[in-house]
């Protein structure tokens, strides 16, 4: 591992998107969330994902320049349709419309339909939390897990975030539905190292901890066995529903994962009144999830998004982690 500055990382990524075609608000809003990601610690999201993103957009699986464009009102609901363009473009814009949506009238939905992999949509909860609103946000993905009780890939690891503005630090939940997102399994091969327990099958049936074998048949294990079975399956139907747009089923038909659906709500914070009661009672809910007693010494508790802060502040300060054969090849593309 080396380390980077947060600044040129930033302006590594700039340039190479510049230089592959992108336009230059599209790539200075690349660098920074791709950087972002890393300086996070989710670097299965950020540098570690920018060549197969680039090899997606070389092979015109995403339509480097393409923005977004709103094709149907329901009220306060909004269907948007993300004409191939970068995920992540794609997820600010239509995280920052279901806010502008709140800010009027309370709660803001934006699903959206081809599009492609927004990266770490925790992104895009940080980012509805900064602007003062509680956000639910998901998107379906290609058959990466078997249904319960089945061997043959139907579901999708469906990543679901969650977040709640707060003044002492957001409370940002990020997850997949499956036991491990794909980029983590592939960091713990990076690394060598086995999973801390099953995350999946191999081709003999058998749950592993195996990285390389889980990779190899990409079946993932769904997060809490048949629960996390049934979550992907409902959040593929609302995304697919809300944004009129393409299922695990039918992404799966395609060699390549493109043209997701995404849902985006955002409640305004200030809309349901009493700012300081709501500061109240989530420190005492985490106060009380604090105040217990470690398994092993030395641990603690944390609320989701408490562990990404103290990570972004350390790297701030000390650089930011990179596999350095990663970090090598960036520079040579």
């Amino acid at each position: 591992m080396m380390k980077i500055k947060k600044s040129d990382m930033e302006q590594t990524l700039y340039n190479l998107f510049l230089k592959k075609g992108f336009l230059k608000d599209i790539s200075k809003t690349l660098a920074n969330v791709f950087t972002e990601n890393t300086l996070c610690g989710v670097n299965s999201h950020g540098i570690n994902r920018v060549s197969l993103f680039l090899d997606y957009a070389e092979k015109n699986l995403i339509t480097k320049n393409n923005k977004p464009k709103k094709v149907e009102t329901f009220g306060n609901i909004e269907r948007w349709d993300g004409n191939n363009g970068p995920g992540i473009t794609n997820a600010i814009t239509c995280t920052n419309r279901a806010v502008e949506i709140a800010k009027t009238s309370g709660i803001g939905i934006v699903a959206l339909r081809n599009t492609n992999h927004w990266m770490r949509g925790g992104y895009y909860g940080w980012q509805a939390a900064d602007a003062n609103c509680i956000s639910i946000l998901f998107t379906n993905t290609k058959p990466n897990m078997p249904a319960w009780g089945g061997k043959e890939l139907r579901l999708g690891n469906n990543p679901f975030i969650v977040s709640i503005p707060r003044k002492n630090g957001h409370v940002v939940l990020d997850m997949a539905v499956s036991q491990f997102s794909f980029g983590k399994i592939e960091q713990y091969k990076l690394k060598g190292e086995q999973l801390p327990i099953d995350g999946g099958w191999d081709n003999n049936n058998n749950l592993t901890k195996n990285p390389e074998d889980i990779l190899a048949s990409e079946r993932a294990l769904p997060l809490g066995y048949w629960k996390g079975s049934a979550l992907s399956l409902v959040l593929d139907m609302l995304a697919t529903v809300l944004a009129s747009g393409k299922s695990t089923y039918k992404l799966g038909l395609e060699p390549y994962e493109t043209g997701v659906s995404q849902v985006y709500i955002c409640i305004d914070k200030d809309t349901i009144g009493n700012t300081e009661l709501q500061e109240r009672l989530l420190n005492e809910i985490i106060d009380y999830t604090h105040d217990v007693t470690p398994v092993s010494k030395g641990t603690k508790t944390y609320y989701p998004g408490e562990r990404v802060l103290k990570v972004r502040t350390k790297n701030l300060k000390e650089g930011i982690p990179v596999n350095t054969e990663i970090w090598n090849h960036i520079l040579n593309l």
